[in-house]
């Protein structure tokens, strides 16, 4: 076997499928190895887009997502999405084609650095070598999904990836799950057996691994609600009484929720990771005061919260270690929950005039309640994340940690390729369309019939908000109008201009019958943001 092959073979036994990326002289052997291992190369017209669609298969299949890229700019290209999936705790193998190290020294086009380059945005980078490729890609899936996920970068030099391979290597087995024990332990499970204020945080930890029937069981053994983070949204179904939905960016929603989590005795934050968070989440609340047990899968080095006590292990195994032996009773007997839920269905209600949050809802309405749904940066994602409703794990994705613009379309692609026959739905603003317009084609050479709502107000509509807020004059926010459905027709989707919800309706029921992509571009005023969230 090739070196090449015996990294293929490696990522294909971790469930890897697919590798999404655009090709170059010096990856024509990695392209050759994936292929011939089992794993389809799917040629986008953007490496960080190719990042993405790496990122949504991750979502759907577990196993981590493959991004390669050929030497210099190609492998520049990906920065963004590589350093979105070190904040987002994405798993992702990043083979990039390197010249030769003799010949670098001596030649000097398109030569770079690129272990230096991608080492401070990674959890590790290695140089591939034929004699122990077996070590290195089985070190690399290790390192890229274990702890608290991230992108791993795999250098491979032209001569290596068609050198033979040699050895076996020594492949390791995954850790088994640590729960919590000693005197911590008997601290926690005795605040939490007299709670009678408990509350639950959710973050994004949790969703890595697995820990749905923890909280779950958590969340009604001790009669506590939950409040998760975008990323979290559905761990907990949202249409659960006990659910609080999401928070991390809308200040109406931290309005209500702020003073509750005041109120709380005992906070079990569970996989919580605030890396999702606005500004006034620094220090919700107060261990001095309050007994916070916080879960998490990586030591607090963040100090935007500190807590009672800190435990470091597997979310499930810890909450199973902690929970008390019977349901508590008699929480939060003033009602107080109830009257959350409420204020927060005042701060968002059920719109009746066209804007953004019509449009969000009547898309909630009229998909199918498994639909799987992709937000973009922008006002449009922070007034979406407070109103969809996710009723399972990653039925919304998003980039929350790193909040990067052009990320909805390649997300909602990515999952539309594992799972051809559900409903997917990215959400976008125009200007992160616009970043992101060529895979369009790449929808359409897959045959995907994905659903992609544009915001059309021709401005980037957060910044525009922002710059009124500070009193300043309009500048750099505006640019001209585009016809999207025109485009969407050029590349070979369908298209509908829609500017009420009768119209939006029509168009999401074409789409759902259609043979193709669909974009809907939905027209609505640059200033019907204004107090949306």
């Amino acid at each position: 076997m090739r070196a090449a092959d015996v990294v293929a073979k490696r990522l294909y036994e971790a469930g890897c499928r697919w590798a999404f990326g655009m090709p170059g002289g010096e990856v024509l052997t990695i392209l050759d190895a994936l292929e011939k291992a089992g794993i389809t190369f799917v040629l986008c017209k953007h490496e960080n887009a190719a990042g993405f669609m790496a990122e949504g298969t991750y979502h759907r299949t577990g196993a981590p997502g493959i991004m390669v890229a050929t030497v210099g700019p190609g492998a520049l290209n990906g920065i963004n999405v590589i350093e979105n999936a070190h904040q987002d705790r994405v798993p992702m193998i990043v083979l990039t084609g390197c010249v030769d190290p003799d010949e670098a020294q001596v030649y000097t086009h398109q030569v770079l650095d690129q272990p230096q380059v991608f080492r401070p945005i990674t959890k590790e980078t290695f140089t591939l070598n034929a004699a122990a490729s077996h070590v290195i890609i089985d070190k690399a899936l290790a390192i890229a999904t274990e702890g608290r996920p991230g992108p791993v970068h795999i250098d491979v030099p032209i001569s290596v990836a068609d050198a033979p391979a040699s050895g076996t290597g020594v492949l390791r087995h995954a850790a088994a799950a640590v729960a919590p024990a000693g005197s911590d332990l008997e601290r926690a499970r005795a605040a939490l057996a007299g709670a009678k204020r408990p509350l639950i945080v959710v973050g994004l930890d949790a969703v890595v691994e697995g820990a749905d029937t923890a909280v779950l069981q958590a969340a009604e053994t001790l009669g506590a609600p939950v409040i998760t983070t975008y990323k979290a949204k559905g761990i907990l179904p949202e249409n659960h009484a006990l659910s609080l939905g999401g928070a991390g960016l809308s200040p109406k929603a931290d309005k209500v929720l702020m003073p509750f989590i005041a109120q709380a005795d005992v906070i079990l934050a569970i996989g919580y990771d605030p890396i999702e968070m606005r500004p006034g989440w620094q220090n919700p609340w107060d261990p001095a005061t309050q007994m916070v047990i916080d879960i998490t899968a990586a030591p607090n080095h963040h100090y935007m919260h500190q807590s009672t006590l800190n435990i470091i292990g597997d979310c499930a195994a810890s909450v199973a270690a902690l929970l008390p032996d019977a349901p508590l009773s008699d929480v939060w007997p003033g009602g107080e929950v109830a009257a959350v839920k409420a204020d927060l269905a005042t701060a968002f209600p059920t719109p009746t005039e066209w804007g953004p949050a019509q449009v969000i809802a009547t898309c909630q309405a009229v998909l199918p309640a498994d639909t799987l749904a992709t937000a973009d940066s922008g006002a449009h994602r922070i007034l979406l994340s407070q109103m969809w409703q996710c009723n399972f794990p990653r039925a919304l994705t998003q980039s929350s940690g790193f909040c990067t613009m052009g990320c909805a379309v390649p997300l909602a692609i990515g999952a539309q390729i594992v799972e051809p026959e559900r409903t997917v739905v990215s959400f976008s603003g125009d200007a992160g369309m616009l970043m992101v317009l060529g895979e369009l084609a790449t929808a359409a050479e897959l045959g995907l019939q994905t659903i992609f709502v544009v915001f059309v107000d021709a401005s980037l509509a957060l910044i525009e908000l922002k710059q009124r807020q500070r009193q300043m004059q309009n500048t750099g926010v505006d640019f001209a109008h585009c016809d999207f459905v025109a485009l969407a027709m050029a590349f070979g989707g369908q298209g509908h201009r829609v500017r009420s919800k009768a119209e939006l309706e029509a168009a999401l029921e074409a789409a759902q019958g259609a043979e193709t992509f669909t974009v809907i571009a939905a027209e609505i005023d640059r200033k019907s943001y204004d107090g949306a969230f």
